[in-house]
């Protein structure tokens, strides 16, 4: 399924990630998934919410760097393997993988969820349908 997620510019000081998700949660929306990558200065936050277009608005308002992009979220058998296989089909059907995050709780049932950046998401989304990949 394509999804549209948030990259968000988030300084790398003290308090910064509590403030860019208070801000959020101050909208009543909910973050679904979320990866932050960091350097010495500053982080990419990637999150995926509910109304993504207005939680950009009002963080473009407080003067945060936001972009939107389509990633693909799929569900995935919690098992040696699963992830390999999804890839797979991507790499087969000539789409590059640019990035993933994801993540599995054995607790709670025989899924993981797993959020892939690729060049080309709604081919990823079709060859991966086509595959059983939900």
């Amino acid at each position: 399924m394509i999804e549209k997620q948030l990259s968000i510019f988030v300084e790398n000081k003290t308090g910064k990630l509590a403030h860019v998700t208070g801000m959020i949660a101050d909208l009543g929306v909910n973050i679904h998934a979320l990866s932050i990558a960091d350097t010495t200065d500053f982080g990419i936050l990637r999150v995926i919410v509910d109304n993504a277009e207005v939680v950009a608005d009002e963080l473009r308002a407080n003067m945060l760097t936001v972009s939107i992009g389509d990633v693909i979220c799929i569900n995935l058998e919690n098992r040696p393997g699963g992830l390999t296989e999804a890839l797979k089909v991507l790499y087969t059907s000539g789409i590059s993988v640019e990035y993933v995050y994801g993540f599995s709780s054995p607790a709670s049932d025989d899924l993981a969820r797993v959020v892939l950046r690729v060049d080309d998401p709604k081919k990823a989304d079709m060859m991966l349908s086509e595959k059983g990949f939900k």
